[in-house]
């Protein structure tokens, strides 16, 4: 196996297992290998499936053999969010308190991946509860801070970090992650690989860790747009055990996308401005590519709105009922970040006149997201304003001050506003800055997948930076 296997796309994989050019048990063996050996290095791995995995593969190796094919998954290796419970074997949610928990059923969206012919191979860090409470500190998890195999003094992202990490040191050709305010897209972002946070409700999320159980969402992290359409429309569908599930399936139909000249594309001109100095070409290059590729560009603004405090209020009040049982034991002060211990303590004390207020704001935000998307079909903008931070820095630290200051906020509190309003987002890698990664983002109407991934398998059509690899470490 060549590096260059490591880091194909799905459809290639799948094509080369079909021509017999290496069977799923050798392209298992070697990303489990790979993913084992590596995977701690970046801080990614939280346990290794690789024997479970190999006897999954004998039985695909054996249904190519007999000519049964069930699409571009099958045979396909990949790793998940070590907040997806796979029954038997650990599910630590990157927490100390819950190192020996075990559930003895597994998540709909690792059944779903199984029934393709997808192999799993293991399950990866994250920042511990999926950073329930916030936290100060690359370093909130179990398995330590998330490197970013760019630059491993920087930080790979929260809270779905290993996701991040794996898929682009090539140590999985796709991963699961979960977002409930920014945990897809922030380091799909900062470790330059291509990351869909869908609508909610259109994955499941049984046998997932609730951390927000009106804004969780569970979504791909890849390669490129085309590999994230691909694990979606496996992933995706409706599922009674799920109650916030919309009852809706997806299917990945680029051939029917809209015309690219009938689209229009929303933005705000002042984004440029609050991206670091050394940042700015590259974003200003990548605007110049979307404006090529044919839609209207249509000047908005995000409606003015307290989006941090309405995000706060939500999950602070939402975790605070999920997690009460550990808040309340002697368990909570064995998390890593005793700042993450304090904030969780203090949402038990969130009113409930808050929380419904706060709500009652929400649907008021999503009337507001109705009427902007009536005169675009898509919000452009970038996915994080400047690189990954150092591990080293406190990620509650003030934003830097931009001089001069921008007329307008742009679309900075765009992650937060599209969680609250429960719209798809794809990230995508856009080019570089000291030699770290920067990303695009687009988000549209609910249930708008396939608007998004057309757009973005049009810009990585015109681009090559999804296809830029890390240095291999030493």
């Amino acid at each position: 196996m060549t590096d260059d296997i490591f880091f194909s796309g799905i459809a290639d994989l799948n094509a080369r297992l079909q021509k017999r050019e290496f069977s799923a048990v050798e392209l298992v063996k070697s990303f489990s290998e790979r993913l084992t050996k590596l995977g701690p290095r970046y801080n990614a791995l939280a346990l290794s499936l690789s024997d479970i995995a190999v006897k999954r593969a004998k039985q695909i190796d054996d249904e190519f053999k007999r000519g049964r094919l069930r699409g571009p998954l099958q045979g396909i290796p990949f790793a998940a969010k070590d907040l997806l419970a796979f029954a038997g074997y650990p599910t630590t949610w990157g927490a100390k308190p819950y190192a020996a928990q075990v559930f003895d059923e597994t998540a709909t969206v690792l059944r779903r991946l199984d029934s393709t012919g997808s192999i799993l191979i293991g399950k990866l860090a994250m920042v511990e509860l999926a950073g329930g409470g916030g936290y100060r500190t690359a370093a909130a998890s179990l398995f330590g801070p998330g490197l970013n195999p760019w630059d491993v003094t920087r930080w790979s992202g929260g809270s779905s970090s290993g996701s991040g990490s794996a898929v682009a040191a090539g140590l999985v050709p796709f991963a699961l992650g979960s977002e409930t305010s920014g945990s897809i897209i922030s380091p799909s972002a900062y470790c330059g690989i291509t990351g869909l946070r869908p609508t909610y409700g259109l994955v499941s999320r049984h046998g997932a860790m609730a951390l927000s159980w009106t804004m969780d969402k569970i979504g791909p992290m890849c390669r490129s747009a085309e590999d994230c359409g691909l694990v979606l429309e496996t992933i995706a569908g409706s599922d009674s055990n799920d109650p916030g599930s919309a009852g809706k399936s997806f299917y990945y139909t680029p051939q029917y996308a809209r015309q690219f000249s009938d689209l229009k594309i929303g933005f705000s001109p002042d984004d440029i401005g609050w991206a670091d100095d050394a940042a700015r070409p590259a974003f200003q290059a990548a605007m110049q590519v979307m404006r090529g590729i044919g839609a209207q560009m249509v000047e908005v603004s995000l409606p003015d709105l307290p989006y941090g405090p309405l995000a706060d209020v939500i999950i602070g009040a939402e975790e605070a009922s999920v997690f009460e049982p550990l808040i309340r034991s002697e368990q909570i002060n064995s998390l890593a970040d005793a700042s993450q211990a304090a904030a969780l303590r203090a949402n038990l004390e969130i009113p409930a006149t808050e929380y419904l207020k706060a709500m009652r704001i929400r649907s008021v935000l999503r009337q507001k997201f109705r009427e902007l998307f009536g005169g675009v079909d898509v919000l452009l903008a970038p996915a994080r304003y400047n690189v990954a931070p150092r591990i080293t820095e406190p990620l509650d630290a003030p934003d830097p001050v931009r001089v001069p200051v921008p007329a307008s906020p742009g679309m900075r509190r765009l992650i937060q506003a599209g969680n609250l309003a429960g719209i798809p987002a794809l990230s995508l890698p856009c080019g570089f800055s000291n030699n770290l990664p920067l990303a695009l983002q687009l988000a549209g109407p609910a249930f708008t997948e396939n608007t998004l991934l057309a757009l973005g398998r049009e810009f990585q059509n015109r681009t090559d930076w999804h296809k830029r690899r890390p240095p291999q470490p030493a």
